[in-house]
């Protein structure tokens, strides 16, 4: 969710170079990236760049701050070392290294047309087995240091095709991949993978209290982080269809002067504010961070946070992720309709899906089956640490709230069946718009099963998704208390059902 939260510090150098980051910034999707023609160089380049990446990639296996830290010293330019402190840096390498198990070298990957100035390697984890690319930027001179450098997801090598698998078969190495994940402790949350209504798996682990050792179940609520916006946006969809509000509506008509300035509103639609093509940033900015979580309840209590948010360019002019952007939504929702946002999500979009243990809970209060999160403090005597000074008191528009796999689920089979907007809307919603792999309200990507939509969430301790895969009909939902597991645990389900001979 906030992109103020600088626990990427590693890997931020190379967002001004364009290159899609899957950890770019918690629940934010990256820019769509074309899909080029590629030719794979299994062997290392020649001297000190070819040892860089080798000591890059034995600093990352190793799990060890230490190691990191002398390939930071030794190995990287100040300007890319020194941007944040040291701690961030092993912060996010630590995160790398619990995503993946440790990486091992697969090639060097060049592409058509070219990437002038970058390196992109090729790497395959040890936990999950998913392709990963880091992408490297050299600085000058004869013993090149390391200018930048990035993490994401890369394509399966040419040449490379997994077996086919019955239906049967690939619930089998799905519940094989549970057990391994589960022995090494590596997520903390639950997994649902089904086919429609017809539910093939369901899974959990973990613990829901470190501090009390309580378990996660099937039913535990977990954090959404920005999921919530795909029920935001559904809701101003229903408003659409209903005649009492346009996508074209100038978001002055709504959203009075103590939100923003009139020259500001008036020239933002509610379609700029869904697609994410308003140019507004994030109210979890400075001010957010210096302020006390107690503050913020109601939604007009984010007022100060988001009151002096200007354009970072004209709007509609292009796509990027705005925290703000959706949260004015949900303040428009409450003007058209008159009622509460909390009490209207919960009227049109909870209560006709089903969704019976989802809400927006305040943090302050005993709910119960509620997990809490944790991020890795491998330096603290605890190892853990927990998010509930970071987090927001109770979610809203734009995240924050909480769910359980089943009900999202159910969220999935309630859009498909047509029961929260029609058809032609819930297509407009699931269609990227131009220069992006975002809809109205929901991320649009093609995967290797085929078009999947849904929405991540993510945060310090909250890590969630919804993937849903329109061609095939599968549907996956994984909701974890640790920052980082679902988005990767709900990738490699997604590749292993995409191995699946279609039902007949």
């Amino acid at each position: 969710m906030s992109k103020t939260i600088r626990r990427m510090a590693f890997i931020s150098t190379l967002l001004t170079l364009g290159v899609s980051l899957i950890l770019a910034g918690p629940g934010a999707p990256s820019q769509p990236q074309a899909a080029p023609a590629f030719k794979d160089t299994m062997v290392l380049p020649d001297g000190v760049p070819g040892a860089r990446i080798k000591s890059l990639i034995e600093a990352l296996t190793s799990g060890s701050a230490e190691r990191f830290k002398r390939f930071l010293d030794e190995e990287c330019e100040p300007g890319f070392r020194d941007r944040f402190p040291v701690e961030e840096h092993v912060s996010t390498a630590f995160r790398f290294y619990r995503d993946t198990g440790g990486v091992d070298f697969y090639s060097v990957r060049t592409f058509t047309p070219e990437r002038p100035g970058t390196t992109v390697v090729v790497v395959k984890d040890r936990l999950l087995g998913n392709w990963w690319a880091l992408t490297f930027r050299f600085g000058e001179g004869p013993k090149p240091l390391v200018a930048g450098l990035g993490f994401g997801s890369a394509r399966t090598p040419a040449g490379i095709v997994e077996p086919p698998l019955a239906e049967k078969g690939a619930v089998e190495e799905i519940r094989s991949l549970m057990a391994r994940i589960k022995a090494v402790d590596w997520y903390s949350g639950t997994v649902l993978v089904a086919h429609g209504a017809d539910v093939l798996l369901t899974d959990f682990a973990g613990e829901a209290s470190k501090a009390f050792h309580v378990p996660n179940n099937i039913g535990t609520k977990f954090n959404l982080g920005s999921m919530n916006k795909m029920f935001t946006s559904v809701a101003v969809a229903r408003l659409v269809e209903a005649g009492k509000l346009s996508f074209d509506d100038p978001i002055g008509t709504w959203v009075d002067e103590t939100w923003l300035p009139k020259d500001v509103s008036g020239k933002i639609t509610v379609r700029h504010l869904i697609t994410h093509t308003s140019g507004l940033g994030s109210y979890f900015n400075d001010a957010y961070q210096k302020s006390s979580r107690a503050l913020f309840r109601k939604l007009d209590d984010y007022k100060p946070l988001i009151k002096d948010d200007k354009p970072a360019f004209p709007p509609g002019e292009r796509y990027q992720y705005s925290n703000t952007g959706m949260f004015l939504l949900g303040v428009i929702i409450e003007k058209v309709t008159g009622e509460v946002y909390f009490e209207h999500i919960r009227k049109v979009i909870y209560a006709p899906a089903g969704m019976t243990d989802s809400d927006c809970y305040e943090m302050d209060y005993p709910v119960e089956n509620l997990a809490i999160g944790y991020s890795p403090d491998p330096a603290s005597p605890y190892k853990w640490q927990n998010n509930l000074y970071k987090h927001v008191l109770k979610g809203g528009p734009a995240g924050g709230g909480f769910s359980t796999v089943k009900d999202l689920h159910r969220f999935a089979l309630a859009l498909l069946g047509d029961k929260l907007v029609s058809r032609r809307t819930r297509d407009l919603m699931w269609t990227a718009t131009k220069g992006s792999n975002y809809g109205y309200g929901f991320q649009v990507t093609e995967s290797p099963g085929g078009k999947a939509v849904g929405h991540s969430g993510g945060f310090p301790g909250i890590n969630s998704r919804l993937d849903i895969y329109v061609d095939s009909g599968y549907i996956v939902a994984a909701m974890c208390n640790y920052d980082s597991g679902a988005g990767a645990l709900a990738d490699k389900i997604g590749s292993i059902l995409a191995r699946v001979k279609p039902r007949s």
